[in-house]
């Protein structure tokens, strides 16, 4: 029934398995809105290493044709906590802070400006038993103020309706160390029917067509980041998981040579990568990274990721490309797959 968020039952046989399927396929929309502002998004791209001057600089921005600052292509994550929070309203059961994030998937409808404001549209596409929990992929589909889509996100992760010793561990420790400040409440209202609009594409002044080809490479880039830059994120981002600045929350975890990178910090600067090579933001279509092996760093100790790229096809008839990226920290990958579908000019 339209209006009526699952979550508040208090059944003492409750299943949150079986409320999870019960929910599959549904839509809730947040009642409130997330409003971009000018200095967060200088703010953002400077916590993801992101140069491009389009985020940064008025004229820059309107030489590309932007209205006004546009946002580096993963800034739609700052919409993950508050997501995270009405996923705990609707996947009753689960701990959604402490989950394993897997994959994750963005498909640019348009850039994000400043002075969007950007509403969730959330829905769990699938659920499975897989990896010892539960496989769920999230559909975040963000519109704004007009009602068209802006951002389409699906995130796969792995969560447990009972947390392990050392979930409940982290947890605790959080709640001594992290200040938690009251939030409004998030509403929740079930969509029924809804068909979003698509906006049309913009003109983008990205790398020429004529001038890519199969099997050429971009230049690669190797991104330094500290535990300073793992804590300026935590914060820009409001993800205050303890494994990625508190050594004693990442060994509870296993993680005993030190913290870890947020993945979609490294998925950032991957981000980054491709459009500086790109020349226009605004032309990244699709961006998909399947997470497979962790950051670790320490204070003592920064982490160099070294980005690498190949065009491995070329659509002469939809102007766009493909792009495989290879991410190595300390001569692994950190990447299983990751790929980037650009337009060209």
């Amino acid at each position: 029934m339209a209006g009526d968020t699952p979550g508040m039952r208090t059944l003492t046989d409750f299943d949150p398995v079986a409320h999870a399927h019960s929910v599959l396929g549904r839509r809730y929309r947040l009642e409130d809105y997330y409003e971009v502002g000018r200095e967060k998004v200088r703010e953002y791209a400077g916590a993801v290493q992101d140069s491009h001057p389009v985020h940064r600089d008025d004229k820059a921005a309107t030489d590309f044709g932007y209205p006004g600052l546009a946002a580096s292509p993963t800034f739609s994550c700052l919409l993950g906590g508050v997501a995270r929070r009405a996923l705990s309203g609707i996947l009753t059961g689960y701990d959604l802070t402490a989950t394993v994030h897997t994959d994750q998937v963005l498909r640019f409808h348009r850039p994000i400006v400043v002075g969007d404001r950007l509403t969730c549209n959330l829905s769990l596409r699938s659920f499975r038993r897989a990896f010892g929990g539960d496989l769920m992929v999230i559909e975040n589909l963000i519109t704004d103020q007009h009602g068209e889509a802006v951002v389409t996100s699906h995130t796969s992760l792995i969560a447990r309706s009972e947390p392990t010793v050392a979930e409940a561990g982290a947890a605790e420790l959080l709640r001594g160390i992290v200040r938690e400040f009251a939030d409004s409440e998030v509403r929740l209202r079930e969509l029924e029917d809804w068909e979003p609009a698509y906006p049309a594409p913009r003109n983008v002044r990205s790398r020429p067509l004529s001038s890519v080809a199969v099997d050429d490479e971009l230049p690669s880039r190797t991104v330094i980041s500290t535990l300073g830059d793992l804590v300026h994120y935590a914060g820009v981002a409001d993800d205050p998981n303890p494994i990625h600045w508190h050594a004693g929350a990442a060994a509870m975890f296993g993680l005993g040579r030190g913290v870890i990178a947020h993945g979609v910090l490294t998925m950032a600067y991957g981000a980054g990568f491709v459009t500086s090579w790109l020349g226009d933001p605004g032309a990244l279509r699709q961006y998909s990274v399947r997470m497979t092996r962790p950051v670790v760093l320490t204070a003592e100790r920064p982490a160099e990721i070294e980005f690498t790229g190949r065009i491995t096809s070329v659509d002469p008839a939809d102007g766009t490309a493909t792009v495989a990226l290879t991410a190595r920290h300390e001569g692994h990958k950190i990447f299983g797959r990751a790929t980037a579908l650009v337009r060209l000019s």
